[in-house]
């Protein structure tokens, strides 16, 4: 792939220069399988599975039978919690369950970057540079997304919690923040349009890069622990190494 840049913009909307990106983050290979798979996980996670109701036999009750089978006229019934009835069980309602999935962190890791390197990949990545609000201001911000040209949905990506921006942002239409170590797959292609602090590319490498470099020393010091406490392997005698033997037998002594 090609080295991954993206243009980087005052508030004002004036571009002033193309940087270069991590391409560990924002260049890789596009992978849609696992992309729809953390977005499965990730939309699954959020469901809660409260919703429950009671069949006729959790619902208290309805022991004896109404009225006698024959005789009456009557449709024949058997209890008074049959869903049939008022205040009867519920046929068929939905029971609370766990709906949550897993999905290891290596595999979420590589559908967020691959999500965020098809946005950059399509020009949909903006970066912008010093965005400090001095009030709780929602046409302030407005009048950036203007400035920016941007016109469709848009993910704001912020290093850390800005009370300011967040307030500011909440009330404009197809607009959402997030913070850098929050992003995922699904918020990513939620959105038309990414844009991200100039700090937030730093916040990304901290959060996704820097324990990598850790994990491939401590798995290269493992490897190196585990082959030192290994014993020596005897080498096997083949029957070349085998001492030769008389086949005589032993004599005696007389």
């Amino acid at each position: 792939m090609k080295e991954p840049k993206a243009n980087l913009y005052k508030s004002s909307g004036e571009l002033v220069e193309e940087i270069k990106l991590e391409p560990r983050i924002f260049g890789v290979e596009f992978n849609p399988t696992l992309i729809a798979q953390a977005v499965r996980v990730y939309l699954a996670n959020q469901r809660q599975g409260t919703a429950h109701t009671k069949t006729r036999g959790d619902v208290s009750g309805g022991g004896k039978k109404p009225w006698k089978q024959k005789g009456t006229g009557r449709a024949r019934q058997g209890s008074t919690r049959s869903p049939l009835w008022t205040k009867g069980g519920v046929a068929h309602g939905p029971k609370n369950r766990d709906y949550s999935l897993k999905i290891n962190k290596l595999m979420r890791r590589k559908a967020l970057f691959s999500a965020l390197s098809t946005k950059v990949a399509d020009k949909k990545t903006f970066i912008l540079e010093g965005l400090k609000l001095p009030q709780i201001k929602t046409q302030m911000l407005v009048k950036i997304f203007k400035n920016l040209k941007l016109e469709k949905s848009k993910l704001l990506v912020l290093p850390e919690t800005d009370k300011t921006i967040y307030l500011s942002a909440r009330n404009i239409p197809e607009v959402e923040t997030v913070l850098a170590g929050d992003l995922n797959a699904y918020v990513v292609f939620k959105n038309q349009n990414i844009i991200l602090l100039k700090e937030s590319l730093a916040k990304l490498n901290q959060v996704f890069l820097a324990g990598k470099k850790k994990e491939e020393n401590t798995s290269i010091k493992g490897k190196i622990a585990k082959t030192a406490d290994r014993k020596p392997r005897l080498s096997k005698i083949t029957k070349k190494d085998k001492p030769k033997t008389s086949k005589r037998p032993e004599q005696g002594l007389r």
